[in-house]
């Protein structure tokens, strides 16, 4: 579940950028999109040689490692889209590039949006610069530091003997299914988040919590902590307008899910491969 394998990119610290070298890869953010080059329909993001010869201005550059060897940045633009170039968010990027690319990018677009919505101190209004050793920006007026921001937030596949417990959101699909999920509260650990979530949504309370993960999903810049846990009492209800639909489902009778890119895919596929060993 290695988001970005170590042996592919060394997230190096910032002091230690290395000279640009025509194959360094940009991700470009411009119109909060990312600009990309689109080979057969798959995006990828743009050289250093392609960038150089583009009519945009640069407002941000960030260095952000090394993707097998490969220097990595992360720039804020502004101007006209090229021809043969395409601007897409971040989804369209999911599935369709390999994974360790996908989380990439996903940290370039995070840490441009961090630096831009971070120029000027939220506290005293002050104008902000780079902090001098950490990927941080730093108020010279008031000493206010601020970080990239990470918000931590659970997902849960309840199990209750040979069934697992999925649910609706009242704005997916028509018969899409998944995992139930919510994000940590001020003062609250993973593991309390995780009963107080699944009491909400669903009404139920749960018992013998397991962690199996964590994914990086930055939409906007969340970091998903996985688990499943067992059903433990109280009865199925759901009228807070968010959860339409919830039901138990058996290994062989799933219905619409997640594709294996999203860690509550994970989740399902680890419960299903443990019934199917279980009935061996």
């Amino acid at each position: 579940m290695w988001p970005l394998d170590p042996d592919d990119f060394q997230s190096l610290p910032i002091q230690d950028e290395q000279t640009i070298s025509e194959d360094s890869l940009y991700f470009v953010v411009l119109r909060g999109g990312l600009l990309a080059i689109s080979d057969q329909g798959i995006p990828r993001p743009i050289t250093a040689d392609e960038f150089r010869w583009l009519d945009v201005a640069v407002i941000s550059k960030t260095f952000l490692g090394r993707w097998r060897g490969i220097p990595c940045y992360a720039l804020e633009v502004e101007g006209s889209v090229p021809d043969n170039y395409v601007v897409g968010d971040l989804r369209s990027w999911l599935g369709r590039v390999e994974s360790g690319m996908f989380y990439l990018a996903g940290r370039a677009k995070q840490i441009v949006d961090w630096d831009r919505d971070h120029r000027y101190c939220g506290r005293c209004g002050e104008p902000t610069v780079l902090h001098e050793h950490d990927r941080a920006r730093e108020c010279d007026d008031c000493g206010l530091i601020a970080y990239p921001r990470i918000s931590p937030s659970i997902i849960v596949l309840v199990c209750n003997n040979d069934k697992m417990l999925l649910a609706r959101n009242a704005a997916w699909p028509n018969g899409m299914y998944s995992t139930l999920a919510g994000f940590v509260e001020p003062g609250e650990s993973i593991e309390q988040t995780v009963h107080r979530e699944v009491m909400e949504e669903v009404g139920i309370k749960v018992k013998n919590l397991r962690y199996m993960g964590s994914q990086s999903w930055p939409f906007p810049n969340s970091l998903m902590l996985g688990f499943h846990a067992g059903y433990d009492s109280g009865e199925l209800r759901f009228n807070d307008g968010e959860i339409s639909d919830a039901k138990w489902f058996g290994a062989d009778e799933l219905p619409n899910i997640p594709e294996r890119t999203a860690i509550s895919r994970w989740l399902i596929d680890a419960f299903v491969d443990r019934q199917q060993k279980a009935h061996s």
